[in-house]
């Protein structure tokens, strides 16, 4: 459903996708944003209304190049 995270070329990525990527669920990502409790590097960016994850931060979560 979602391309490999290498493979990406966004600079950010929707709440969905960022989900799959860190194996959580979308709702967790939605917590963390509403409670300000995100890992280090990952803060999400509101665009209209909506979260946008930045692809370097799920990186950088995950460890590095995915």
């Amino acid at each position: 459903m979602f391309p490999p995270l290498a493979a990406v070329t966004s600079p950010s990525v929707d709440t969905a996708a960022a989900a799959y990527y860190l194996n959580r669920r979308p709702q967790t990502l939605r917590g963390w944003a509403c409670a300000e409790s995100w890992p280090d590097g990952l803060r999400p960016v509101r665009i209209k209304g909506r979260l946008a994850w930045p692809v370097a931060g799920i990186k950088a979560v995950l460890g590095g190049e995915q």
